[in-house]
């Protein structure tokens, strides 16, 4: 057990016992606390009335992050399905700076993190951010932004990324774990409520707040801006006010590590030069490339040893060909990322409230993520590369050795291409929403709600270029003897001097000697949403009322960029009095900052002076009609429902409610695309071919939820329903694609069935003392049908795409390329527990009463069929596994203090390992991500009534994410160092 695992797992056990063992203390002689801070009101019991023991007690005002956990759990307790909340502190005081790492704190969710370890979706109760909906002001929505390839490359139209947003922006967050005829469909997980703050919101009739903060982080060294305000103002008594909130925030990431970006057998690419008098030779005999039985290619000698050279050969997996179980790295580099993030945010909330029965509000929301990100690399890329760009079989081994599951361990090679890379990206993600929401009480029997609205998401990818040169047959080490879980990568030569590389066209033999890349701009995934709904509640008496409704929706995804003139691709030599030194830039401290070998700096091309020296803007583009991307789907559900909600605790004299219902909702989607075909007269090489695809379908959903309490403050929740999840839009169009460079496409599905399952839930709740919870759940999934990504090798050749898609690739149509397809599969049964704590111990003496704790712990357990391996959909390989995403253990602990001057609480979050893909590639089982253990604190201190200082940190015990290869192996896939992150502020209401 790794050392992460067993401090995590101390910390959550230390914390979970020690609330239980307050909570299992004699609760009756609790003693209450100074009057500055006194124990808190309890929640109404089952029937809505007051607890008896409350009824004499003077209205008491709790505030900060003792009230935002109060509200959330009185919330939680009224409420009939299974929902946990986090309430704003104050109004305008989201308790936490990132929305996602928030909700780490509610029993059950689990974070993912992407590119500098910020917080980005959720999963929860083990299913990942594809299971989850999420809502802003009541109305559906999604987020979109980029991020590097390792954490998936960005959303495809359905997703919801947390990081778009400021966390200021919003008051409250909710999560629903079960679901009701009266909520719309399309979570398996959970549907998560973000609500922005109104004016009716607070009890004043004028509020103004502003924040303002300074971040440093120990890596970027850099400290950035962030600042926040809300103004609020009811108008007497017109029952009108307004809102306005907005935030902005500067934020410099530094990110340093190691990436294999994969792990292959020796065979993928044809496996190392065969040393001299071994046979059969390898590569073969070849005028045009220079090899022949004393060279693996021109210039380069075979100097490989025998006796590593029959090692590799000599491991074998499943049977295969000799080298078939010797795993390398596809490309082994150090890396260094920086990001130049710009998020802003704001809301504006127009209400009309003249009275209890009547509320009507126009909601208007916007936000916008603006990121520059740089990513470097000083790589060995000969082992993801064949014969015909002279990679891996012209490369030489010298010393090679393996542990027990074909790892490599050490190896020492020559005729190694080492390049020094750099990928710029610039992309911008916007959010617009505007809803209207009214309600009307017409009598004591009828009250009317509704909401219309229209939201668009935009990912627009303005710039995504790769620069790099290369210098050939270079010798090089790849060592893993140090014990760690990355190796120290050995050049053989000054990585820091540019004139070590080359840049120019290639060779005719294959060689590459340098070049670019780069995906069309403006390249754009936009999502636009229309919801209109009417909700409808009759109450024929206390007991029972009857709600109903219908509602309509449509999401418009459009994905589109240009593609570029096919004689604008060539790599050209380096222009007239230009050098290397003229447009290259240094990378260095990442020997300080990661150690492991880097490199104390290494050359890079500057993007922007690249651009300049070759006159990138004049870069001829064409769209869709020959060769750029277009495509939609549209989709529209109409639904209705009916359900009844039932309270018979005056009836039967003791607490028991629920609901019954049942949810109809019609699925129709067209997309549409086109395909590129060869050909040879367009000035890209191929043009458009038109294609489109209709799906339709319908689902009859019914759920209920019943709340028992057959003891005061002691609840049993039952939640029983069927459920659905609909694919991503981005894979439901009816286009394919292909990277010459990396040898990946995709071919996407607009036939996919929505995932649908089964659930049951069962939930036991004491609210032993106010402000107090021990609960456990215990949930139950059948999830009947999958979606799943089937990754195949197919020649080129193979999948009906023109060759000329291949044009300065440096590929043949013959090579082997990783083609990923989605399509239903089986799915599988899915269960777990969550344990939760919330203890305030305000009976303890003295100062001690002010503390609190908070735990919780959740084990899930899933057997999901998937396909391995497939010959033309068919499957030819499968096997069971954890469900994509699926942390079996989960766990989360904070401790609080807090009095009328002075807050400080300090939170750890732990996440079992989980699978991130299956398969991971050829010759390993999945792609996995180990266990992680992030610490968090924030500390506030009142001057007086109206300013308050705050000290934030994140990460403070330096975590660093490590993704692996292969259950078995579990070979570094990536790693990196992402430092601590530390705050200073103040805040300042009126």
């Amino acid at each position: 057990m790794s050392k992460q695992v067993t401090s995590s797992a101390v910390y959550c056990a230390a914390v979970s016992g020690f609330a239980l063992m307050i909570a299992l203390a004699n609760p009756a002689v609790a003693q209450t606390g100074p009057a500055q801070v006194p124990a808190e009101p309890a929640p109404p019991t089952a029937d809505g009335a007051p607890p008896a023991s409350d009824t004499a007690t003077p209205d008491i005002i709790v505030t900060g992050f003792r009230a935002s956990l109060n509200a959330a759990l009185n919330e939680k307790r009224t409420e009939t399905a299974a929902i946990d909340s986090i309430v704003a502190e104050d109004i305008g005081k989201f308790p936490d700076t990132n929305l996602a790492e928030s909700m780490q704190r509610i029993p059950g969710i689990a974070l993912a993190r992407g590119d500098g370890g910020e917080g980005k979706n959720i999963s929860v109760r083990g299913l990942g951010a594809g299971f989850t909906r999420i809502r802003i002001n009541g109305m559906e929505g999604t987020s979109q932004t980029g991020s590097s390839d390792i954490y998936g490359g960005g959303a495809v139209g359905r997703s919801f990324d947390f990081n778009v947003f400021p966390s200021e922006i919003f008051s409250q967050l909710s999560v629903r774990k079960t679901p009701s005829a009266d909520v719309e469909e399309g979570s398996l997980g959970a549907t998560v409520d973000l609500k922005a703050p109104k004016p009716f919101d607070s009890k004043q009739d004028f509020v103004f707040t502003a924040t303002g903060k300074r971040v440093y982080n120990t890596l970027s060294k850099q400290v950035n801006p962030r600042f926040s305000g809300l103004i609020s103002k009811k108008f007497g008594d017109s029952g009108f006010g307004i809102l306005a909130s907005g935030a902005y925030q500067q934020r410099d990431i530094r990110e340093v590590g190691y990436s294999a970006v994969d792990l292959l057998p020796s065979t993928v690419n044809g496996g190392f030069c065969s040393p001299i008098g071994v046979t059969p030779q390898n590569p073969v005999t070849s005028v045009v490339k220079g090899t022949d039985a004393a060279n693996c290619s021109t210039g380069n000698p075979r100097s490989g040893s025998v006796a590593a050279y029959n090692t590799i050969r000599s491991l074998t997996k499943n049977g295969g060909a000799p080298g078939s179980g010797a795993f390398f790295p596809r490309i082994p580099r150090y890396l260094n990322s920086q990001q130049d993030q710009k998020r802003i945010g704001g809301t504006v909330s127009l209400q009309f409230k003249p009275d209890e029965d009547t509320d009507i509000s126009l909601d208007l929301l916007y936000s916008r993520f603006d990121v520059k990100r740089t990513d470097s690399y000083i790589e060995a890329v000969s082992f993801g590369r064949s014969a015909s760009n002279n990679g891996q079989p012209m490369t030489s081994v010298t010393d090679v050795q393996f542990d027990k599951n074909g790892s490599i361990v050490y190896g020492a090679f020559k005729g190694v291409d080492v390049r020094a890379e750099s990928l710029y990206d610039h992309f911008v993600s916007t959010f617009k929403q505007a809803n209207l929401n009214f309600y009307h009480r017409f009598t004591e029997h009828l009250e009317i709600s509704g909401l219309f609205g229209m939201n668009e998401s935009l990912l627009d990818g303005k710039e995504r270029l790769q620069t790099y040169m290369d210098a050939i047959d270079q010798p090089f080490t790849l060592d893993y003897r140090n014990g760690g879980s990355t190796p120290l990568l050995g050049f053989g030569f000054d990585v820091s001097n540019p004139n070590n590389f080359n840049y120019a066209p290639g060779r005719s033999d294959g060689t590459v000697l340098g070049g670019f890349s780069f995906q069309a701009r403006p390249a754009k995934n936009r999502t636009t949403g229309l919801t209109g709904e009417l909700n409808g509640i009759w109450t024929f008496s206390p007991v029972v009322k009857l709600k109903f409704g219908g509602q309509y929706r449509s999401s418009n995804y459009l994905a589109s960029s240009l593609a570029p003139y096919t004689a604008d691709l060539a790599v050209k030599a380096l222009p007239a009095g230009t050098s290397l030194a003229s447009i290259t830039t240094q990378v260095s401290g990442v020997n300080n900052l990661w150690g492991n070998g880097a490199p104390a700096s290494w050359a890079v091309i500057d993007h922007t002076k690249w651009e300049q020296a070759f006159n990138f803007a004049g870069v001829r583009y064409c769209d869709y009609r020959c060769g750029g991307v277009r495509s939609r789907v549209f989709e529209k559900e109409s639904s209705a429902y009916a359900m009844t909600e039932f309270n018979l605790g005056d009836v039967i004299g003791w607490g028991i409610r629920g609901d019954a219902g049942v949810r109809y909702i019609k699925t129709e989607m067209h997309s549409s695309g086109y395909i590129n075909v060869a050909n040879a007269a367009s000035p890209t090489g191929v043009i458009g071919q038109f294609a489109s695809a209709q799906k339709d379908y319908q689902d009859w959903l019914p759920s209920a939820n019943l709340v028992i309490e057959p003891i005061h403050n002691v609840l049993l929740r039952l939640s029983g329903s069927k459920v659905l999840a609909r694919p991503e839009l981005g894979v439901l169009t009816p286009t394919s694609g292909v990277n010459g460079v990396t040898r990946t496409g995709t071919i996407n599905n607009p036939q996919l069935n929505p995932i649908r399952a089964k659930t049951f839930d069962a939930g036991l709740e004491w609210y032993y003392r106010p402000g107090g919870l021990l609960s456990a759940a215990f949930f139950y999934k059948d999830i009947g049908s999958f979606v799943q990504n089937v990754t195949s090798l197919v020649p080129f050749t193979q999948l009906g795409l023109p060759v000329a898609l291949l044009n300065n690739t440096n590929t043949s149509p013959n090579e082997l390329f990783t083609v990923t397809q989605p399509f239903n599969t089986p799915g599988g049964k899915l269960k777990g527990v969550e344990i939760n704590a919330q203890v305030p111990l305000t009976f303890l003496p003295g100062f001690l009463h002010n503390l609190g704790v908070l735990g919780n712990y959740t084990h899930v357990t899933s057997n999901i069929n998937y396909i391995l391996a497939s010959v033309n959909g068919v499957p030819t390989v499968t096997t069971t596994a954890d469900l994509v995403g699926l942390s079996r253990n989960t766990a989360s602990g904070t401790i609080y203090y807090e009095d009328s001057k002075f807050s400080i609480r300090s939170t750890a979050n732990w996440r079992d390992r989980f699978i991130r893909g299956i398969p991971a590639s050829t010759g390993s089982d999945l792609q996995g991500n180990a266990p992680t253990l992030y610490v968090d604190a924030s500390a506030s201190y009142n001057l007086n009534d109206h300013i308050k200082v705050i000290v934030e940190g994140q990460n403070l015990t330096n975590e660093q994410n490590n993704l692996y290869t292969d259950s078995v192996r579990q070979d570094t896939l990536f790693q990196t160092n992402i430092g601590r992150t530390i705050s200073f502020g103040a805040s300042y209401r009126f």
